[in-house]
């Protein structure tokens, strides 16, 4: 009795839950691609990251959070063969290619915070973009063994047909499959986030930044008192590798990793753990804890950009508002003019190489004021563009 009071009690709480979660996911990754899309300052090579992650978030919560509400429902495949086909297909395109762009902005944040002046030509916005096309046509292409690998099966239950969307060959030759996934798309992503965040967090532990817009505009103004004409060229390059140096994104950054590990976690075991198992452990809550750790993965993301950091915040507003009046204060003058005041085009070759990253720098009136005490006009490297990413 017990037993049938679970399974009926599973499928209504599950779809409501999944429910829940793919409309919340599903606004607002919708809403980070639109705010890095119509914003300029916006655009940045760390969000164009984040902006493949929402795509793929959003793949991930349309191609399998979705489709499970109907098959929860009805106990049956409802999509036919072709659904099964495209669905799972994109399911593993979305998984991978969200594994792929974390592992992607944290090297890019290992080399703009231990490498600064080697971040100015590597982690630009155009070369961001080449590795996002990397990134999915690789995941595109390997995916696509999922429609040689998927298919429907038909089963006779109690009198009742149930199409399932599951496997064409017995489950035992996927093996090699799936530790290939969790080899490359969950350990080795872990491991690489963890040697290079560690090496981050010692790099802002020996050098720590003021967290404080005042307490830099009192070290600029400081260190520009103090440098005389033969250190002009030394105090442009310093200028610059402060810029890239962004504390309050790599944290949080560093929380999407953890999540994505943590959130990951049951049902990666629950694979590893069921591939030597001759009989697979199928306990229907726990099958549905690990839906719920996925899509929830996929659905937390823009509710941390919002929570920790303060231009995606203010373009979240900006969006909710409909360019309501007094949104577009903060967001005109939210760039990192350490970089912008110290542009030398001897170093690069394009504007792709101005691109900060020093996200939560928010412009006032009176840091604007003594903008001149902290970069003046002897470093000769050129005049603040406001207007430049």
């Amino acid at each position: 009795m017990e037993n049938q009071r679970q399974s009926n009690h599973t499928p209504v709480l599950s779809s409501l839950l999944l429910l829940l979660i793919c409309t919340l996911g599903i606004v607002g990754n919708i809403m980070v691609i639109l705010v890095v899309l119509i914003t300029k300052h916006m655009r940045t090579p760390t969000n164009c990251y984040l902006v493949s992650l929402a795509v793929a978030d959003l793949m991930v919560l349309t191609a399998a959070g979705l489709p499970a509400i109907p098959e929860s429902i009805f106990a049956s495949w409802v999509f036919g063969r072709s659904g099964c086909l495209v669905i799972t297909y994109l399911q593993y395109l979305g998984i991978n290619a969200s594994s792929c762009s974390i592992t992607a902005f944290t090297i890019e944040r290992y080399i703009a915070i231990c490498h600064p002046i080697k971040a100015q030509f590597l982690c630009t916005l155009s070369r961001a973009k080449k590795i996002i096309l990397a990134v999915w046509a690789f995941t595109s292409v390997y995916c696509g063994m999922w429609f040689y690998l998927s298919d429907t099966e038909e089963q006779l239950y109690h009198n009742v047909t149930i199409i399932t969307c599951g496997y064409r060959v017995p489950r035992k030759l996927y093996l090699p499959i799936y530790f290939f996934d969790f080899g490359v798309f969950f350990v080795l992503p872990l491991l690489l986030s963890a040697v290079l965040y560690g090496l981050i967090a010692r790099i802002l532990f020996l050098n720590p930044l003021p967290s404080n817009p005042k307490d830099k505009k009192k070290q600029g103004a400081s260190a520009s008192n103090n440098n005389q004409a033969g250190n002009k060229s030394a105090s442009c390059k310093n200028s610059r590798a402060l810029s890239f140096l962004s504390p309050q994104v790599t944290k949080m950054l560093a929380v999407v990793v953890i999540l994505f590990a943590a959130l990951w976690m049951p049902y990666r075991t629950l694979v590893v753990v069921n591939s030597f198992l001759d009989k697979p452990y199928l306990d229907n809550w726990f099958i549905l804890f690990c839906k719920i750790c996925i899509y929830l993965n996929s659905a937390i993301n823009p509710v941390i950009y919002n929570a920790m950091s303060q231009k995606f915040r203010a373009a979240f507003r900006k969006i909710c508002r409909c360019g309501g009046r007094g949104s577009e204060k903060p967001a005109a003058y939210s760039v990192a003019l350490t970089y912008s005041a110290v542009k030398d085009t001897s170093l690069v070759e394009s504007t792709d190489h101005f691109t900060t990253e020093l996200e939560e720098l928010t412009v006032t009136d009176e840091l604007l004021e003594d903008h001149k005490m902290m970069f003046p006009d002897s470093c000769g490297c050129g005049k603040v563009n406001f207007s430049h990413d």
